[in-house]
């Protein structure tokens, strides 16, 4: 499953690279999109260390680790592989490059402008700082618990008791950056055509 997973992260930047770069290119011919450049660099850092993580979860050792404390299918290890990995590859390289390819079709087709260009920040910070907490979350009480199994195993729930309310921070900033992306989307397609917010 491993072997899998970091095979389909590097065979997606085959055709994830070429699509950033075309769009990123469009970016530069129209300045006033040139905020959301931000998202496919970011999708772009994120496939990348999507594709690393993959490939290093799959070198022996570290793979005898991973399953050693129950990777993929429950305890420590499943917090690394998958849930870590999945939510750097596809909240951080697709849910993130779709957002900016979104505001950007979005406006175009709809011939409106980007309702709020501080809600567009916002749904950006909000979703990446939120991601990244999420990510960082896993694989901090994956490694720490999964050393713990292994050698003190009476310390795991010492440990877990934060691991709720850490997810519970990250998640609900991710969630929050989802929220004001949809609400920025909805005014932008109901938006007048011509009208460019500031704000």
């Amino acid at each position: 499953m491993a072997g899998g997973a970091g095979g389909t992260a590097g065979a997606s930047l085959v055709w994830f690279y070429p699509l950033q770069n075309g769009i990123m290119s469009a970016m530069h011919r129209e300045p006033e999109f040139k905020s959301l450049i931000k998202f496919y660099l970011t999708s772009a850092a994120c496939m990348f260390l999507g594709a690393v993580h993959g490939s290093l979860q799959v070198v022996t050792p570290i793979r005898e680790w991973l399953s050693a404390i129950g990777s993929p299918l429950t305890g420590p290890g499943r917090m690394i592989d998958p849930l870590a990995h999945a939510h750097l590859t596809v909240i951080g390289g697709v849910i993130i490059f779709a957002m900016g390819a979104i505001y950007y079709l979005g406006a175009h087709i709809s011939g409106h402008a980007i309702y709020s260009r501080k809600m567009l920040e916002h749904s950006f910070w909000w979703t990446t700082l939120g991601m990244f907490g999420t990510y960082g979350s896993f694989m901090f009480f994956g490694i720490t618990e999964g050393h713990l199994l292994l050698t003190q195993p009476e310390q795991i729930e010492a440990v877990h008791v934060y691991y709720g309310p850490t997810l519970s921070v990250a998640g609900t900033a991710m969630s929050t950056g989802f929220l004001i992306f949809f609400i920025n989307l909805v005014l932008t397609v109901r938006n007048r055509p011509g009208r460019h917010e500031a704000s």
